[in-house]
């Protein structure tokens, strides 16, 4: 699959380790700027945040392997205590042993699972229109929500087994008050890349 096939080098065409670099520097900023979106709930130690839409929209625009390096430099900056996580827990290395740590560990996963995906559905695309570069929608969407799947999962298991809430507490807590907003930030990533591509083709 030719890295070509990506939203970001659809966006940017530089090419080399320079032009990687770039990409994946513009996308630590829109995961940091995403993370700073946060808001508190009363009932569970998880706060709704923009952090899981920065890191499925990095995972769209870079693909996989850029996007895992993305989502590791992401994590190694807010483990040497950069402000670069929510605002709402402790800094640096405490925030692993905390209540979002098992977020913040399917990070990378999760970028490189929903980045290969997209991947395929980019190709899906061209073959769809005799080799014309798109992102077929139904494959994004499935992309999103196997991400989506690793972060919870990896979310709630954390609560569940290393924070001892078991699993119905962590559902409650950690997934279900979430599900809105997760469906909301996935609607607007497809609608994002669809804007990306038509606006890429008026050029």
């Amino acid at each position: 699959m030719s890295q070509s096939k990506v939203l970001a080098d659809r966006i940017y065409s530089g090419e080399g380790i320079a032009a990687d670099a770039l990409r994946v520097a513009a996308a630590n900023i829109l995961l940091v700027l995403c993370a700073h979106i946060a808001i508190p709930l009363p009932w569970t130690p998880v706060p709704i945040t923009g952090q899981t839409f920065g890191v499925l929209l990095a995972a769209v625009l870079l693909g996989a392997r850029r996007g895992a390096i993305a989502l590791i430099l992401y994590l190694r900056e807010g483990a040497a205590g950069l402000p670069v996580f929510q605002p709402l827990g402790l800094p640096g290395l405490a925030r692993f042993a905390g209540p979002t740590a098992g977020f913040l560990f399917s990070y990378p996963a999760a970028a490189f699972v929903t980045g290969w995906l997209v991947e395929r559905g980019a190709r899906i695309g061209d073959s769809s229109r005799g080799g014309g570069s798109r992102l077929a929608t139904l494959p994004l969407i499935g992309a999103l929500l196997s991400g989506e799947a690793i972060i919870f999962v990896c979310g709630c298991a954390w609560l569940a087994l290393f924070l001892g809430m078991g699993w119905s507490a962590a559902l409650l807590q950690g997934a279900l008050p979430f599900l809105p907003g997760e469906i909301l930030k996935m609607a607007l990533i497809v609608a994002a890349a669809g804007g990306l591509q038509l606006a890429r083709r008026e050029a």
